[in-house]
């Protein structure tokens, strides 16, 4: 009786040590600061409906009048699906406002999406955190 006890541990220790990496993601904190901000308004450039996350381009002036493409990283396309949001909502030509979380190595044209505000004034939530909302 004690081996088989054993054996059938030993078994789904295996099954749990082989799923790991189904879990395995990365850190939003590792990559970005979840503290800080900075807001871009420009025009929507391109859009990457694809998995694991979605991606929102935007063209922009930095703070030297240069124009800067931004990479903004968002939620998986079926978190936002699920939120009744499709990939129509997002029109490339678009003058939008993206506020989001700034990269942590100081890469200053990339950030995490927190909030898309589009030219007529509705806005999409393009993250999970809710106290992202709070962040501005």
């Amino acid at each position: 009786m004690r081996s088989k006890s054993r054996g059938l541990l030993v078994t789904l220790f295996g099954f749990f040590l082989s799923s790991v990496p189904v879990w395995a993601h990365h850190s939003v904190t590792a990559e970005f600061d979840p503290k800080k901000s900075f807001t871009i308004t420009g025009t929507l450039k391109k859009l990457d409906w694809t998995n694991p996350h979605i991606y929102v381009w935007v063209e922009a002036k930095d703070e030297n009048g240069q124009m800067v493409t931004y990479g903004i990283e968002a939620v998986p396309p079926g978190m936002l699906h699920r939120a009744g949001v499709t990939r129509d909502a997002f029109k490339v030509g678009e003058t939008v406002t993206v506020i989001a979380a700034p990269a942590k190595d100081g890469t200053k044209n990339i950030g995490l999406g927190r909030r898309i505000t589009f030219a007529d004034g509705h806005s999409i939530r393009l993250n999970d955190r809710s106290d992202d909302d709070n962040t501005q």
